[in-house]
């Protein structure tokens, strides 16, 4: 049991090393409490499979790719423009609600529009 926890703990603490985020930008992405997430630390717990689940929901990562050491989880960040990097970095730092707003908006976008013919 005691290496579990300390393999999910030391596995979050890498994936926030990894984005340079800390527990308070975890907890913002994950829509979590920073004071729930921060006691996982603290108090050294595993945390539920919820929990976990609301993690890597923050993360943009599957549970899958959590449990998976040898796959790393930013790899096909090599393959994105400088401006689809910059994109990606801002849609990081909005909130979940700013989030959707730019979802629709660039749905709204991405559909054909009739040409204006003046």
């Amino acid at each position: 049991m005691e290496h579990e926890k300390n393999f999910v703990l030391s596995r979050i603490q890498q994936l926030l090393n990894e984005r340079d985020w800390t527990i308070y930008r975890l907890a913002k992405e994950s829509g979590m409490a920073y004071s729930s997430l921060n006691n996982i630390f603290v108090r050294n717990t595993i945390p539920s499979v919820i929990t976990l689940e609301k993690i890597c929901d923050g993360l943009q990562i599957t549970l899958s790719q959590f449990f998976d050491i040898n796959m790393p989880v930013t790899e096909n960040i090599d393959v994105l423009t400088s401006d689809e990097r910059t994109i990606i970095s801002m849609y990081r730092e909005l909130d979940r609600n700013s989030k959707e707003l730019l979802k629709a908006y660039l749905m709204g976008l991405s559909r054909k529009l009739p040409e204006n013919s003046d």
